[in-house]
C-alpha cells in the first residue's frame, strides 16, 4: 500500500484494494458510546455541554473524502465553508443529509430514521460504493444490511473489543512494550487493590474507562480521600445492581515532557505502514491539537516504528484492519511510553491526512488546532474569512491556513436561541477548526498568534446571517 501519490486514494487501497474505490463517509465521532453499553465504568453524569459541538465535528470529513466519494451529514455544509473548501483545491464531496437534525444517536441514528436517504444509499451501493465509518458499530451495520452498502472495515464485534483500553494495556504487556505503572479493573474488587498498590507510590492515579474519550471517563486521585470517596461510589452502586463489573484502567500518572500520537495503516493482508508521528496537544486528558513534526530523537521514532509493526500485527490477528491512532507519552526521563491507549479507528489525525498532503511542505512545520470563540449570535463564514483577511486565503509557497471545519462555530447556538432572554445576553462557545503551516516552528507559533489575534475580533460580536 502506498499514501505516496493520494493519502486517501491510499486508504482506500489499504481497505479494498482499490484506490478508485468510491466511499460513503459517516464521521461518528460518538462511536464508543455504542461500544460502551455493555461496559460499567466510573460513576459520571451522562450528556455533554459540548455535544452538540461533537456532532458538527463531522464535517471534518469533507476535506478527508475525495470529491468522488458522499458524505452523510445531519444537515448540509455552510455554503460559504464548501466554496471555500472548493477553493483550497482539495473539493468537497457529494453531501447525502438526513432527514432531520441528529438527535442522542447521531448521524447514524438519524440516516435510520430516512426513508428517502436509505434509498438513496441502495442506489448508490448498487454502483459498488463502500460505507467507511469512522468507527463501525452495530448502529451502521445496520445501516448496511439496509442499503447494500459494502463495509470498509471489520466487523463491530471486533471494533469493540479491540477498543478497550483494557485490552489496550493486556497487550502492550504482552508485546513487552514499555508501560506506565498500573492495573486492568474488571471489578470493584481489583479497583480497591489497584488502588491500594497505586497510591502507595505517592504520586497522583489516574482512573480510565475501559471506553473514555477526549477527557470523558477520568479521573485523577491525588490523595486517599478521593479514593475513598469514588470506592464508596462504585461499592454502593454495585450493592444496588447486585454486581460488580466494573471496566476501567487504574496507572500511575507520571511527570512527561509532553504527549504523543502515532498513526499506522493496518491493510487487509496484514502489511502495516507507520502514518505519522505528531506532538500531542492536550489538556486534562482533552485534545486540543497536533504539532508537527514532534521534537523527538531518531532513537525515539525508531521505538514508535517498532511498537506500531508489533501493535498492527497483533491486531491484525485479533482480527483488525484498517486505520490505528496510538496515544503515547514522552516521560520527563527521555522514555517513550508507546502505548497509553490504541484507538482502532479513525483519529483527529486522520482528518488532518489530504491537507497536510497537499499543503505540507519538506521540513516545513504543521499545526492542527482549534481557535474557541466566545460568541452572542451565530456567525456566518463570511465573518470569520473576513476577521482573517488575507489569512483566510488558500496556504501559498508552504505558508497559511486551512480551515478544517466551520460548522462548529456555530454548534452550541441553538441552545442560547432557544432560552428565555436574560440580562446581560447569553453567550455560546464555538470552536474553529484550522491546520497552519510554516517553514519552521518560530514560523508556525507567529502564525498562530496572527490568527489568533484575528479571530478576537468576533468574540462576543457575532453577527447573525
Amino acid at each position: 500500500m502506498s499514501f505516496d501519490d493520494g493519502y486517501t486514494a491510499g486508504l482506500k487501497e489499504a481497505l479494498t484494494g482499490d484506490r478508485d474505490a468510491r466511499f460513503v463517509w459517516l464521521c461518528n465521532f460518538e462511536v464508543e458510546n455504542q461500544w460502551a453499553r455493555s461496559y460499567t465504568g466510573l460513576p459520571a453524569a451522562r450528556g455533554s455541554a459540548t455535544a452538540a459541538t461533537v456532532q458538527r465535528m463531522e464535517e471534518l470529513g469533507a476535506l478527508l473524502a475525495e470529491p468522488a466519494d458522499y458524505l452523510l451529514l445531519d444537515r448540509p455544509l455552510d455554503e460559504g465553508y464548501r466554496s471555500y473548501a472548493e477553493k483550497t483545491g482539495l473539493g468537497a464531496p457529494t453531501e447525502l443529509v438526513t432527514a432531520a437534525p441528529a438527535a442522542a444517536g447521531g448521524t447514524g441514528a438519524a440516516v435510520l430514521d430516512s426513508p428517502e436517504l436509505l434509498e438513496r444509499l441502495r442506489r448508490i451501493a448498487r454502483d459498488g460504493a463502500y460505507l467507511m465509518p469512522m468507527g463501525n458499530s452495530a448502529q451502521e451495520e445496520r445501516i448496511g444490511e439496509l442499503t447494500g452498502l459494502r463495509p470498509a472495515v471489520p466487523d463491530a464485534a471486533t471494533y469493540e473489543r479491540v477498543n478497550s483500553k483494557i485490552y489496550s494495556r493486556r497487550v502492550a504487556e504482552e508485546l513487552g512494550l514499555r508501560t506506565i505503572p498500573g492495573h486492568c479493573c474488571e471489578t470493584v474488587g481489583q479497583l480497591r487493590h489497584a488502588l491500594e498498590r497505586q497510591l502507595g507510590e505517592d504520586r497522583p492515579v489516574i482512573v480510565k474507562d475501559a471506553y473514555g474519550v477526549s477527557g470523558k471517563g477520568l479521573l485523577v486521585l491525588d490523595s486517599r480521600r478521593k479514593a475513598d470517596r469514588l470506592l464508596r461510589m462504585v461499592e454502593r452502586r454495585a450493592a444496588n445492581r447486585g454486581d460488580d463489573a466494573l471496566h476501567v484502567v487504574v496507572e500511575a500518572f507520571l511527570p512527561k515532557r509532553f504527549d504523543l500520537n502515532y498513526q499506522f495503516t493496518v491493510d487487509r493482508r496484514g502489511r502495516v505502514r507507520l502514518d505519522f508521528v505528531k506532538q500531542a496537544l492536550t489538556s486534562g486528558g482533552v485534545h486540543l491539537g497536533h504539532v508537527m513534526p514532534a521534537d523527538l530523537t531518531p532513537a525515539q521514532q525508531d521505538e514508535l516504528a517498532t511498537a506500531a509493526v508489533a501493535l498492527g500485527g497483533r491486531l491484525y490477528a485479533d482480527g483488525f484492519f484498517g486505520v490505528v491512532g496510538v496515544d503515547a507519552l514522552l516521560g520527563a526521563d527521555d522514555l517513550v511510553y508507546p502505548v497509553l491507549e490504541i484507538n482502532a479507528r479513525l483519529n483527529m489525525s486522520s482528518y488532518q491526512g489530504r491537507v497536510t498532503e497537499r499543503f505540507g511542505r519538506p521540513g516545513g512545520a504543521a499545526l492542527a488546532r482549534h481557535y474557541p470563540l466566545r460568541l452572542a449570535e451565530p456567525l456566518p463564514f463570511e465573518a470569520v474569512t473576513d476577521a482573517l483577511g488575507a489569512l483566510a486565503e488558500p496556504p501559498h509557497d508552504g505558508d497559511g491556513l486551512v480551515i478544517t471545519c466551520f460548522g462548529t462555530v456555530n454548534a452550541q447556538a441553538g441552545d442560547v436561541l432557544a432560552g428565555e432572554p436574560t440580562t446581560p445576553a447569553p453567550h455560546f462557545n464555538g470552536r474553529l477548526y484550522t491546520m497552519l503551516f510554516a517553514g519552521d516552528r518560530e514560523g508556525l507559533d507567529a502564525l498562530d498568534r496572527r490568527v489568533e489575534a484575528a479571530l478576537d475580533r468576533l468574540n462576543t460580536a457575532g453577527r447573525t446571517p
